[in-house]
């Protein structure tokens, strides 16, 4: 199978190239906004593997590179919700307009199959918890929620008009080695200039479920085997939830620091767009047979361990 992954370079996308690779050809299409091209180093020289600099905003090229691939992995976008919030137009571009130009370049090169990385945040603050994929109304309170529903609202579109199947996850908080961004990355950096204090936004008291990326990969691939229908939905999540304070005291102990003084900046939420309290009902995927083998917390340990391991020594 010839897989073509937009967002490749990035941080579920390197994973999932590592996958792939085993058993089919793999494109990236990345224009290394976020992604890093040290996290597909190690495919380059791989004659089943091809990586191509571009925007998806460049619709001839997209469709150009796009030719003679079985599915679409499209994993782009901008996962920095803040940065959507202060440059209003950036999600529209970056994940609305960039995934209508990849449905047309499937459409023109006769591609009928996709899988989406979609977001918990579609959801916004949602009054039934855990929620299911039938919750709504579907009220997102950011712009990466909102253009991550339009997304999949233009896929169901596509799939309905002519003839894609879709594969479309509400994900979790993913979490892991290579992050571009995150509450891990940005504690560890802080600590890294100053270990004697942490600031966290908010009151610390933030809880979302985190999933670890390799089961985020292996839940994606399940669900593409296992699941047949035209447009599969699944929330794509770990049991239980892990508190931003919670966090920030892992990472402490992960790094080996003592006396650090956590200085909290107050509210309900770490900034506008945050929802401060997410969990997702995962019996749907649950049903088809997967189930990630670590829970929240557990993912969040996985992670920092594999975080810190790959710190510069003092």
């Amino acid at each position: 199978m010839k897989c073509f992954i937009t967002g490749g370079a990035g941080f579920i996308g390197s994973h999932m190239v590592d996958r792939l690779i085993k058993d089919n050809e793999v494109t990236v299409y990345d224009s290394l906004t976020l992604g890093k091209k040290s996290n597909i180093g190690h495919h380059m020289k791989n004659p089943k593997f091809r990586f191509v600099e571009a925007d998806l905003l460049d619709a001839e090229r997209l469709a150009k590179e796009m030719k003679g691939h079985d599915i679409v992995f499209h994993l782009a976008a901008n996962s920095d919700i803040a940065y959507g919030t202060a440059h209003t137009d950036a999600d529209l571009k970056i994940g609305t307009i960039a995934t209508y130009n990849i449905l047309e370049a499937m459409r023109a090169n006769g591609i009928k199959k996709i899988v989406f990385t979609s977001s918990s945040a579609i959801y916004g603050e949602a009054d039934v918890v855990p929620i299911p994929e039938s919750y709504g109304p579907l009220q997102p309170i950011s712009f990466y929620g909102a253009s991550k529903l339009a997304c999949e609202a233009l896929i169901s579109a596509f799939c309905h008009n002519y003839g894609f199947q879709a594969w479309v996850f509400r994900l979790a908080n993913i979490v892991g080695p290579r992050p571009t961004h995150g509450v891990i990355l940005d504690f560890v950096r802080k600590l890294m200039k100053n270990p004697k204090e942490l600031e966290i936004l908010g009151n610390g008291k933030q809880t979302k479920t985190y999933l670890e990326v390799s089961e985020c990969i292996d839940g994606m691939l399940f669900c593409l085997k296992n699941a047949d229908d035209q447009f599969n939905l699944f929330n794509l999540a770990s049991a239980g939830s892990t508190s931003v304070e919670a966090i920030a005291k892992m990472i402490i102990s992960g790094m080996g620091l003592k006396g650090v003084k956590i200085n909290y900046t107050g509210g309900s939420r770490g900034w506008k767009g945050d929802v401060p309290k997410v969990s997702l009902d995962v019996t749907k995927i649950n049903a088809l047979g997967w189930k990630a083998r670590l829970d929240s917390d557990g993912a969040v340990r996985s992670a920092v361990a594999a975080i810190v391991k790959d710190l510069p020594s003092p």
